[in-house]
């Protein structure tokens, strides 16, 4: 499809700009061939109609942002910018491929890419299968190296700053990592400290980097036979010395200067007389001499460990560091003018003082030939005075040269220290070198860089069109020769005869030689010869060479002076007779002449060049005679050789910007593209068939374009049809032998097709989706009107019905009210004249009754104003006998009612107020009642005076009456009327003031009844605000309390959570120590092998070997054939002999350390036994002593509890327990008794222990002294010789029975001191039981006190009892032991027997004995779970069992576990006949006779599994035959009868179980390994859902297809692989406890590998691609499900893939989107979840992209989680592993040894 053909409307194209290069816009218009405009549109919606000429198409948005920039259909320089441009600013993506360059942009930040687990991730796999990165050049070198078998090199080039320098160290630390070193030497860290060396004196910081590197370095890694690292070699090219004396603007000299001057005040610096860098011309020039974020002194201390870790001791680095300061004073030194033509340095200069006696030359000789130079003539020599600027020059050319010998010697050393005796099998070189350059003001610096890079661009495309070539011809594709630029006519500018180089040489040699000169060479040589040669039009000194990426005008200014590069020769001859032997070793081969004509020129530019000649040249005065050019010319060819004898593969580092920030500038990284060869790439792969597709891949992709008739079986031929109906010209595409290859452009038309018919099947589904959808809801509408229709018809009929039942009964209703309203009518008429008459009836009768009233009324009122009148006197009397009594009490009350005043305002009222409300509150109640009693007493005054009152009413009635009487006298007496008069109105005065007194009592009293009602209140208010605080108080306590309980519980699971965690931790931690333990082991083994091999002469025998190896030490394994013979030779010869001998005496030290601790250990255990048979007499008596008073006290003790209880028991009734009855007495008598008699006892007790012990030493020290005087006078009384050896038997005889005795009696002792002791203990118990039951009786009441001892009693009784069934349990075991081995004693009497009477067969006969078929039931009748076996029978038991057994036979055929069942029995017959020596020798043997089988097949699943098996069997057998209660639970009795008896074997169980954590960890490699291929073509790459995604476009790199072809690992290979894991585990009887420990590591590799490559595979970061890693993980689920392993924690480890493939498929567009992702993601660092986002890659073009805001959102929201940034999940973590303690039901005698085992030597005992 041609280009024109594309650009139809709405077609997205690339149109120049003069500042973004390139800009997007949109054809407006479609066009036809012929047209003479186009009609744009541009991106911000602005018209651009004067474009003419035919834009470049864009590709389309699917392909933006691939991998490799050879996969997309357009390839043209908008594209490749653009594509860059969108990895780098929206994914965060450095790398990327462009074809075989990898392309690399600077960050200008520290990225989480480079880690151990990135590499580990990239390691072993293919470069398209993965991300671009460093890391997939680097592997792709090291396997192709051992692959192809040829050396590689990766070029790293680029402008200064774009990061050469860290690609280069990223790539030599992949292959130090991967690749390890052949020897301990660390090799691979020698090489990674020489980049800080390096860095110190090569790099400095310049405008564009902060840490350039100023000179180009070639590496070569070298690599032995096995691959791994033995040493490394480097080549440098073109050190910048002139920034030793010049730096520009906001630069900085080389970093070691800063570093040294940063650490002046070091004490060993203390001599350089160093201080600040303001203070040194040398760098201060660029007036930057801080790099923000470095610290210098932290630096220099890391140079100075790499020096030591390249051999460089610490008096060499002192002196290199003397000489630099030595440099930094020289640059200090201040020449004046004498006259215009001689200089002079002031005296005492101390400045240049520094330097000589840092240096060791004469201050004089120094001063003189810094201002002074020597010239020679054919007859004579003299001196000639230099003036200022000249001396100037030549003290800068001094320390450049100084520096440039110190940096050649510092490389020199390194080298020397990366060199082995290894013999180097391969390398891989890393080429470091400057990029293109061009400046303003370009000289001969930048000359020799873009013609070392005019050199790698001619290589490098000639590689790349060789590959191109070469993949034509594998395809057998008709091809053609591809026009290319070649850039040969420029190299041959430069240095062809009568070139550049060649014409500046000459005039170098030209007495009078000038840059003017040497100009007009030039031009008159290749002005008019050469096209790619200009002249500058304003200048007669430049010149403009035409290179491959740009012009570039040179400035001919210096070229001649830095070409001869001279130093003046007396100042090198100071130098060398310095008394600083480093300077002198500097210097050592430098010749007297120093130029090529053997003068020094005058005045020159500031820029040296320095070139480090290669090591193997000879350095003659020829070489050295040699100009720079000259020089920089042979090394550079000596690089390109060594290039083209490799396979190069490319890097090319690009800078964003100048800024040194994250920005993307197009016009900076187009010229940088344009430079690197990149473009070149991209014109060479889109001048042939640069989009292939394999035939698979293509079907797959393009299967929605073809037909059901056009699918054939053969998918080859079905492409070719589809192809050739799908694009017309056969031209644009070839058909190789397994790939398809377009033209340009064609994969872009073939996406448009496709997207156009899924656009049409999209189209066709939504419309009968809609369709559907429409009839739907019409038939819904149409069903709810008919309904509602219904509804409305029943609705009306029912309206109508109720409307008629309505009318009716309103006609019934207007009857019967109308009948109601005529009787209510009538009945009121009736009631009305019925009222009438009964209320006239009425009237009449009150109207009589009313009269009777008033009268009988009258009546009772004139009574009652009688008695009113008698009781108003009577009152008034009352009343006033009742003031008096209140006015006295008032006065009363007041009293005390000032002093509670009084009281209540004081102080300490408020203080005990305040201490105790409780107390006051009694107190105010008692009050209370106080004064409740006081109105009680009052109100009894009350009546007692109402009462008076009545008796004093009853007289004054009395007296009235009698007053009546004198009255009525009165009428008779007259005279006495006036006098009664008087007495009256007396009488009613007093009576009046006797009310008011009353009426004032009254009103007291009720004011005083208000006043306590009111405090009452007032207290009950206070009591219950007391209350209430009291409520508060006890809930706040409450729920504190309950706060504090749910605390301390979080507190207590987070406590116990942790202790898990550090639980884990440590059990992880000391697993890892035993993995590492058996890999020194192994490796210590092979080293002593190694070492064996190298000695045949002195081959250790068995005999030599140590007991724990001489067992299993056969010929047959030294048997080896020529060529491992010869294998072995070369490897020792690597072998590092040194390490060896250091390995051999430290074994040496610590077996010395081991046996002097053992007899140390030997010592102690002597004196112990010494110490413990000279106290145990002693000890004997005293406990025995102790023993019986003991039992006397308790014998006491107990007669006194049975008087307590029988007197308790006969008083209990009558309350005899109460203080002060008899029983009290009683009790309180015997328990001061017993006290006294205790310590009567104890007294005594400790006398006689004191005696004991004295007579003890008293008769032993008299028995040693003198026994051997009663042996002398025995001996002397025996003259006789016969007599003396009589005497001499006899006593010999006399001493060993005696000995004999002794051990036994001694042995009795020990068992009855421990019997005593316990028993002891027991009574010890008992007494302080009985005290404590003593105690407690005395304060519990007479009741709870017999019960208690009752209870008591009961309990004691108890025990007794266990303690007596005990032992009759203890009892019948040892009978029962007795009975067996008397049967086994009089089996073997009885054998015996029968031996010696038949011992005159036939040795025949004798070996047919044992198998005589009557001895067969009979030991299968007795077998007890034993075997035994010879001694000399224990190497072939280990043989046949162990190091040659079958694990597979053993699995079908036998019972699981069956060589644990057999070890343990053969050691359950060790311990039986309590030989110790057996039992270590069996054990020692089995431990290492399964590590040896685990070391010669350990990568045999199946192996490992059964022993593992077998290990932890072994090890649960040696637990539930310990005799340990804990684990004999589930025993049998017949099981508890083979415990073992003699040894406690807890020590080997560890041993054991160490062993059982080697294999497991062992067991999880060995699976790892097998499942690790499967993994990533399993989950991610193998489609289990087919057509659900489909394949994208690729580029030149190959990727792993998704295809399930043959051998491509699917799913359902994985779950088979699982299942085989598992039935084998299971046929060996592992226990199910590991099965799901084995199952959970297993899933957790699955997880981790999976998503660490989903986090490194952009084209798998896909919504498709998350629903299949879904369906994937449920297929994971069912299979744990059907296993019966859902429990095993497995499910857990695969959160963070099931999370990963959930934020593949979720919506990321809101808000809410974000929020979902977080709390969804929580098994997901934020560096794995915003990894996950980047790489989100759409399949088709209906996807859309993951915008940069929405990333931004997600980790603004995940800011605050506290987690580890580490993006790769560690798939080296292995769980720590657990043996739960499983015991076995299987009896041990009714095992049955196959005779498959060859254990015919085996008895069954």
């Amino acid at each position: 499809m041609a280009a024109f053909e594309m650009s139809s409307k709405s077609a997205r194209v690339w149109i120049p700009d003069a500042e973004e290069v390139w800009k997007s816009a949109e054809l407006t218009k479609d066009y036809k061939n012929g047209d003479a405009t186009l009609q744009l549109m541009l991106e911000d919606g602005t018209l651009d109609p004067k474009t003419k000429n035919l834009p470049y198409l864009r590709n389309p948005d699917i392909l933006v942002g691939e991998n490799d920039l050879t996969a997309l259909s357009y390839l043209h320089e908008p594209a490749v910018l653009h594509n860059l441009k969108v990895r780098f600013i929206d994914s965060k993506l450095i790398y990327t491929y462009c074809g075989i360059v990898l392309v690399a942009i600077n960050p200008y930040e520290t990225l989480p890419i480079y880690g151990s687990e990135i590499i580990n991730a990239y390691s072993g796999q293919n470069m398209g299968d993965m991300d671009p990165h460093i890391f997939a050049v680097a592997e792709e070198a090291y396997k192709q190296m051992a692959r192809d078998e040829r050396n590689q090199s990766i070029i790293v080039s680029g402008e200064s700053g774009a990061g050469k320098t860290v690609s280069a160290k990223y790539a030599m630390r992949y292959f130090a990592t991967v690749s390890g070193s052949a020897s301990e030497a660390n090799v691979e860290e020698k090489v990674l400290a020489s980049n800080p060396i390096m860095e110190a004196i090569g790099n400095a910081k310049t405008t564009r980097n902060d840490n350039s590197s100023r000179f180009g370095k070639y590496i070569e890694i070298g690599f032995d036979n096995r691959y791994r690292i033995i040493g490394a070699n480097m080549r440098t090219y073109l050190l910048e010395k002139s920034r030793v004396v010049f730096q520009a603007d906001e630069e900085r000299n080389y970093h070691i200067f800063y570093q040294l001057c940063a650490s002046a005040n070091q004490p060993e610096f203390k001599n350089l007389r160093l201080s600040n860098a303001n203070d040194f011309l040398y760098t201060r020039q660029g007036r930057s001499p801080v790099i923000e974020g470095i610290d210098d002194a932290k630096e220099l201390r890391t140079t100075r460990h790499a020096f030591t870790l390249l051999g460089i001791n610490e008096s060499y680095q002192i002196g290199l560091f003397q000489v630099l300061a030595a440099i930094l004073h020289l640059g200090n030194v201040e020449i004046k003018d004498r006259d215009s033509d001689s200089s002079l340095i002031p005296p005492n200069n101390r400045h240049l003082t520094a330097f000589c006696e840092l240096v060791g030359v004469t201050y004089q000789d120094m001063s003189q030939w810094l201002c002074h130079r020597k010239l020679k003539t054919a007859t004579e020599t003299y001196i000639k005075p230099l003036p200022r600027l000249q001396a100037t020059n030549a003290r800068d050319a001094l320390s450049k040269h100084i520096y440039a010998k110190l940096f050649n010697w510092i490389v020199e050393h390194v080298n020397k220290a990366l060199i082995t005796n290894v013999k180097q099998h391969s390398f891989i070189g890393v080429l470091d070198i400057y990029g293109f350059e061009t400046f303003e003001i370009n000289s001969f610096e930048q000359f020799c860089i873009n013609y070392a890079n005019e050199k790698l661009q001619q290589q490098f495309n000639m590689h790349v069109f060789k590959l191109e070539q070469e993949e034509y011809m594998k395809e057998q594709i008709p091809w053609t020769l591809i026009d290319f630029y070649d850039n040969q006519p420029c190299i041959n500018l430069i240095e062809a005869k009568m070139g550049i180089l060649d014409l500046l040489d000459e005039e170098c040699k030209m007495p009078k030689g000038s840059d003017d000169s040497w100009a007009q060479k030039l031009y008159n040589t290749h002005l008019k010869t050469c096209s790619l040669f200009e002249k500058p039009r304003m200048s007669n000194r430049a010149f403009i060479i035409q290179h491959f990426a740009d012009k570039v005008e040179y400035q001919c200014e210096g070229f001649l002076e830095k070409n001869k590069d001279t130093v003046n020769e007396e100042q090198i001859n100071v130098l060398k007779a310095s008394k600083f032997n480093l300077l002198v070793e500097l210097f050592h081969d430098e010749e007297k002449a120093t130029t090529p004509t053997g003068h020094v020129a005058g005045t020159g530019g500031r820029t040296r060049l320095s070139i480090k000649p290669d090591k193997g040249r000879d350095t003659s005065s020829k070489e050295h005679k040699k100009t720079v050019g000259c020089q920089f010319r042979n090394s550079l060819q000596m690089l390109m050789e060594t290039l083209n004898a490799t396979t190069p593969h490319y890097v090319r580092c690009i800078k964003p910007n100048d800024f040194k920030l994250y920005p993307f500038v197009n016009n900076r990284a187009v010229q940088q593209l344009r430079a690197c060869g990149v473009l070149e790439t991209i014109r060479i792969s889109a001048a042939g068939f640069p989009s292939r597709w394999t035939y698979q891949e293509f079907f797959s992709r393009y299967r929605v374009l073809m037909k059901q008739k056009d699918v054939l079986p053969d998918k080859k031929l079905t492409c070719k049809n589809v192809l050739e109906k799908l694009v017309q010209d056969q031209d644009k595409y070839q058909f190789g032998k397994t790939k398809i290859f377009f033209r340009a452009g064609q994969v872009a038309y073939l996406e448009k097709l496709r997207a156009d018919k899924l656009r049409v099947a999209c189209i066709r589904i939504q419309k009968t989706i809609r369709s559907w959808l429409a009839r739907k809801k019409y038939l819904r509408q149409r069903s709810a009107a008919i309904t509602i229709q219904r509804f409305t018809r029943g609705y009306q009929a029912r309206c109508l019905a109720k409307f008629m039942r309505r009318t009716q009964a309103a006609t019934i209703i207007q009857k019967y009210q109308r009948m109601c309203v005529e009787r209510k009518r009538y009945r009121q008429k009736q009631a009305a004249a019925l009222a009438v008459q009964t209320i006239l009836r009425a009237y009449m009768a009150r109207q009589k009754y009313q009269a009777l009233l008033r009268e009988h009324k009258a009546i009772i009122i004139q009574k009652h104003v009688r008695g009113w009148l008698a009781r108003c006197w009577y009152k008034r009397c009352l009343e006033a006998i009742v003031y008096l009594q209140c006015c006295i009490r008032r006065m009363r009350a007041k009293r005390e009612l000032k002093k509670l005043k009084i009281e209540a305002r004081s102080v300490e009222h408020f203080k005990k107020l305040n201490k105790g409300m409780e107390n006051k509150i009694m107190q105010l109640q008692r009050k209370i009642d106080e004064q409740h009693k006081d109105n009680r007493l009052v109100s009894e005054r009350l009546v007692s005076l109402e009462s008076s009152y009545a008796a004093e009413s009853e007289r004054m009635r009395s007296e009235l009456s009698r007053l009546r009487g004198v009255e009525e006298d009165a009428k008779n007496k007259t005279s006495q009327v006036s006098s009664l008069l008087e007495e009256l109105e007396r009488l009613k005065k007093e009576l009046s003031v006797t009310q008011q007194e009353k009426k004032t009592i009254e009103d007291w009293a009720q004011k005083y009844r208000n006043e306590m009602e009111t405090m009452v209140s007032e207290l009950k208010d206070q009591n219950g605000l007391l209350k209430k605080e009291k409520d508060d108080l006890n809930r706040m306590i409450q729920e504190q309390s309950r706060q504090m309980t749910e605390k301390m519980a979080r507190a207590i699971v987070q406590e116990t959570q942790q202790l898990e965690t550090d639980l884990n931790e440590e059990r992880s931690r000391y697993q890892n120590l035993l993995t590492e333990h058996l890999r020194l082991e192994e490796k210590y083994d092979d080293l002593k092998e190694e070492l064996n091999v190298s000695k045949p002469g002195h081959r250790r025998t068995d005999s030599t070997h140590s007991s724990n190896e001489s067992e299993y030490t056969y010929n047959s394994e030294y048997a080896d054939t020529e060529e491992g013979s010869r294998a072995r030779e070369d490897v020792t010869r690597g072998m590092d002999t040194s390490l060896t001998l250091k390995l051999q005496k430290r074994v040496t030290e610590l077996e010395q350390e081991k046996q002097s601790l053992r007899n140390e250990l030997e010592n102690k255990e002597d004196q112990f036994q010494r110490a413990r048979a000279r106290a145990r007499g002693a000890e004997l008596e005293y406990e025995s002593l102790k023993r019986q008073e003991l039992e006397s006290e308790n014998k006491k003790l107990r007669h006194d509890l049975a008087e307590m209880r029988q007197s308790l028991l006969g008083d209990a009734a009558t309350g005899a327990g109460a203080p002060g009855s008899p029983a009290y007495k009683v009790l309180l008598d015997q328990l001061n008794a017993s006290c006294e008699e205790l310590e009567v006892r104890k007294e005594e007790v400790l006398i006689l222990r004191s005696q004991l012990v004295s007579q003890k030493e008293a008769v032993h020290h008299k028995e040693t002294m003198t026994e051997p005087s009663v042996f002398a006078q025995d001996v002397n009384k025996l003259k006789d010789a016969d007599e003396l050896r009589q005497a001499y038997v006899g006593l010999k005889d006399t001493n060993r029975l005696l000995e004999q005795q002794l051990q036994t009696q001694r042995r009795t002792y020990d068992s009855e001191v421990e019997s005593l002791r316990g028993e002891l203990q027991n009574v010890k118990e008992e007494n302080n039981r009985q005290q404590q039951l003593l105690a407690q009786n005395l304060q519990l009441p007479p009741e709870a006190r017999i019960e208690a001892s009752l209870q008591h009693e009961i309990t004691r009784l108890t025990n007794e009892n266990l303690d007596l069934m005990e032992q009759l349990e203890k009892q019948d075991r040892t009978i029962r032991k007795l009975k067996k081995q008397l049967k086994v004693y009089s089996k073997r009497i009885g054998e015996m027997g029968a031996g010696q009477s038949e011992g005159q067969t036939s040795p025949g006969q004798m070996v047919e004995e044992p198998i005589h078929p009557v001895n067969i039931p009979r030991r299968e009748k007795d077998f007890q779970g034993m075997l035994e076996y010879k001694k000399e029978d224990e190497m072939k038991l280990v043989k046949n069992l162990i190091l040659e057994l079958k694990p597979r036979g053993v699995a079908v055929n036998l019972i699981p576990g069956l060589p644990a069942y057999i070890l343990f029995m053969c050691l359950r017959h060790a311990d039986y006949v309590n030989d110790d020596q057996k039992v270590r020798t069996l054990l020692t043997s089995t431990i290492n006779s399964i590590k040896k089988i685990l070391k010669k097949r350990g990568d045999d699943f199946e192996t490992v599994s059964f022993w593992l098996a077998n290990t932890c069997r072994f090890l649960h057998c040696l637990k539930q035959y310990s005799g340990d209660e804990a684990f004999m639970k589930s025993n049998s009795s017949r099981q508890n009868e083979h415990c073992l008896s003699n040894f406690d074997l807890a020590e080997y169980r560890q041993v054991i179980s160490d062993l059982a954590i080697q294999i497991y960890q062992q067991l999880v490699k060995c699976m790892e390994n097998i499942l690790q291929p499967m993994i990533v073509s399993g989950m991610l790459e193998h489609e289990t859902i087919q057509g659900v995604s489909g394949v994208k476009p690729t580029g030149l790199r190959k990727r792993t297809s998704s295809i399930a072809d043959e051998g491509t690992y699917t799913l359902d290979s994985i779950l088979r692989q699982l299942s085989a894991f598992h039935s084998t585990m299971c046929q060996h009887g592992t226990d199910p406890e590991l099965i799901k420990q084995v199952v959970k590591q297993l899933f957790y590799i699955i997880g981790a590998v999976t998503l660490n490559n989903l986090l490194l595979r952009k084209d798998m970061c896909s919504w498709s691609k998350g629903m299949q890693i879904r369906y994937n993980v449920s297929q994971l689920e069912e299979w744990l499900r059907d296993k019966g392993l859902m429990n095993c924690g497995a499910k857990e480890t695969l959160e963070p893939l099931i999370q990963a493939a959930q934020l593949l498929q979720v919506k990321k567009k809101t808000d809410e989107d974000a929020d979902a992702i977080c709390s969804m993601c929580h098994a997901l660092t934020t560096a794995q979840i915003v990894k996950v986002l980047n790489l989100y890659t759409p399949v088709n073009e209906f996807e859309e992209r993951v915008s940069v805001a929405f990333i931004r959102t997600i980790q603004t929201r995940l800011r605050d989680r506290c987690e580890s940034p580490q993006l790769l999940m560690d798939t080296k973590m292995i769980y720590p592993v657990t043996f739960p303690f499983n015991p076995s039901s299987l009896a041990l005698e009714t095992i049955q040894i196959p005779t498959s085992l060859n254990l015919s030597f085996l008895t069954r005992v």
